[in-house]
């Protein structure tokens, strides 16, 4: 298959993941508009090395508490598997113009729970921007759970995350 026909199966990859659901649990396509910004996300992904793949499948069973039947969500895996990032903003973007936000549920696996209990529980994110020296850092109060995380600028991130004595990394992509 040449160049064109794998970024024309990346595209419908991403088209499909990028289906919502709505309140009364019907799925919902995406609009054009976000199509193009999903494609952009994955070939931007795909351009950089962003290295974490969102999965459109099931959630792990230690992930989907709370979720009802076969819980399908845009989610990436932690690098070491002790952590997920589920996307209820997917695909993440630097400008929202719909009303949404990038909201990201962080689930750790129970085995996780730390070590040592004078570690802090808050989820501490530092955010490096790849190909540069732009650095953020974020915090989820509590540790791993709800959170609207937005980034200064469009691109792929790289995460390093920090909870409870635990650490993980995932990449993430940011579309204008």
């Amino acid at each position: 298959m040449g160049a064109w026909g794998r970024l024309m199966l990346a595209s419908s990859v991403v088209l499909l993941a990028g289906c919502t659901t709505t309140a009364s649990g019907e799925s919902s396509a995406p609009t054009s508009a976000q199509a193009t910004t999903a494609s952009a996300a994955t070939t931007a992904s795909a351009a950089a090395g962003c290295g974490s793949r969102v999965e459109t499948g099931s959630l792990p069973d230690w992930a989907d508490a709370g979720f009802h039947g076969d819980a399908r969500m845009p989610h990436v895996f932690g690098a070491g598997g002790d952590i997920v990032a589920v996307l209820f903003g997917h695909p993440l973007r630097l400008n929202r113009t719909d009303g949404s936000n990038n909201k990201i549920l962080w689930v750790a696996q129970a085995s996780t729970t730390s070590p040592d209990p004078t570690a802090p529980a808050t989820l501490v994110i530092t955010a490096t921007l790849d190909g540069t020296d732009t650095r953020v850092t974020r915090e989820v109060a509590g540790g791993p759970g709800p959170s609207i995380i937005d980034m200064p600028q469009a691109g792929c991130w790289h995460l390093d995350l920090r909870w409870s004595g635990h650490t993980d990394t995932m990449d993430l992509v940011y579309a204008p």
